[in-house]
């Protein structure tokens, strides 16, 4: 929905037994070491953001859940699950609703006839990152902030960049130093005051977590701020709705930071408190074999362990993952498993993603569709299941393909040499 009236109609009633719809009623803090605490109080949970990952809770029930609607309706409708007061919303771009692709190309490709694809490149700046920053930022406009700040590989700094342009706020990114150019030019664009940090990207958080706290900028961090998780829980509620109020039998996600693989948790879980879902979907997470510090803690069955990166995927290019052990669990208790895909697989995702479904995707964004090659070989996932692979994000940023297929000619304006070109002698 483009505008804050559509977006209040879709949100049901305001109250239900005196609970504020779209009021958090509490929160779980996870640990690194995977152990759980579980706060009443918000500011409890919120003083240890600092220590684990916040997880909010609220008074669930079927109420809270939206009408049905148009794929394009957008991610505010699901307002009475988000940690977000009654009133207009202010953020002026259009975010969520992105939708889910039955290829006829890619389930042959494939050969899976219920394959699905959530193309999350069809956001403002073609990520799903976006989800992230319009929700941080609702919450930057409401309190008056003047500069929004975070630290990112590429693409939530650029979905922040923008975002915050649009909002009329300024942003103040860290970036590590070798970060793609594509997408620094981006942020420039914008209007982004962007620190390249020596150090990398794990330097680059830590810095820009104490920026924001020295300078009193409004921290945007997935994983530190609590609403980058419940932005992305969004995307399972629109998988939800676009088959038909069903839960998938699989979900393929990639994993970075991993806010995305237990946002989607997340919101299946919150399905199933609501009643409107049985059961969770297995989760199969993704990493690079260039930088697998959760795959490794899988097998092992130990803590997650930093590790240096080396893949072109910079989307997923996190050694030390903030959500590492929330990520185990998900994964564990969805019954699913973590995979390990090359940077040639990914390439190789990118060209049939394009070819046979007309998406465009950065390695990262492609390395879902990777993982479920692998899972397949493996027997993790049956070809005659309803499987969705995430696509997050797209190739118009970071340009790397695979060896090109499609044919160029140069020829004169005659169509005896189109038919030439086509081998029609």
């Amino acid at each position: 929905m483009a505008g804050a009236d559509a977006a209040d109609a879709a949100a049901g009633p305001a109250e239900r037994k005196g609970v504020i719809m779209g009021t958090p009623t509490g929160a779980t803090v996870v640990y690194a070491d995977g152990t759980e605490e579980r706060f009443t109080d918000l500011a409890g949970a919120l003083a240890r953001a600092s220590d684990g990952r916040v997880e909010y809770h609220y008074a669930y029930g079927p109420d809270l859940l939206p009408p049905p609607a148009p794929d394009a309706a957008g991610m505010w409708r699901y307002r009475a699950l988000l940690p977000l007061d009654e009133g207009p919303i202010r953020y002026p771009l259009p975010v969520g609703g992105t939708p889910l692709v039955a290829s006829p190309g890619l389930r042959r490709r494939v050969g899976m006839p219920d394959l699905w694809v959530k193309d999350e490149t069809r956001g403002p700046t073609g990520s799903n990152k976006d989800r992230a920053t319009a929700l941080v930022l609702e919450h930057a406009l409401r309190a008056g902030a003047e500069t929004v700040s975070c630290a990112s590989t590429g693409n939530v700094a650029v979905s922040l960049a923008v975002g915050a342009a649009a909002a009329g706020l300024r942003a103040v990114i860290f970036v590590p130093e070798q970060v793609a150019e594509s997408k620094l030019a981006l942020m420039r664009l914008a209007g982004a005051t962007v620190l390249k940090v020596r150090e990398g990207y794990d330097a680059a958080m830590r810095f820009s977590r104490q920026a924001a706290a020295t300078f009193g900028w409004f921290d945007r961090n997935t994983g530190y701020n609590p609403a980058t998780l419940e932005a992305k829980k969004t995307v399972a509620f629109e998988i939800w709705e676009q088959l038909g109020r069903e839960v998938p039998d699989v979900v393929v996600s990639p994993i970075g930071d991993g806010v995305t693989l237990s946002a989607l948790a997340k919101g299946f879980r919150e399905l199933i408190a609501c009643g409107a879902a049985a059961r969770l979907p297995r989760i199969i997470g993704v990493q690079a074999e260039g930088c697998q510090p959760v795959k490794r803690a899988w097998e092992r069955g130990g803590p997650v362990e930093p590790v240096t990166p080396n893949t072109i995927a910079d989307g997923i290019a996190v050694g030390d993952p903030l959500s590492g052990a929330p990520v185990l669990r998900d994964v564990r208790e969805s019954g699913g498993e973590v995979v390990a895909v090359s940077d040639d697989a990914m390439l190789q995702a990118i060209g049939t993603l394009a070819a046979a479904a007309g998406i465009l995707a950065e390695p990262a964004g492609a390395a879902a569709l990777a993982g479920l090659e692998v899972a397949l070989e493996a027997g993790l996932v049956r070809r005659d299941e309803r499987v969705v692979v995430l696509a997050t994000g797209t190739a118009l940023k970071n340009p790397i393909f695979p060896p090109l297929a499609g044919a160029v000619h140069t020829v004169h304006a005659d169509l005896d040499a189109v038919r030439r070109a086509l081998g029609g002698g």
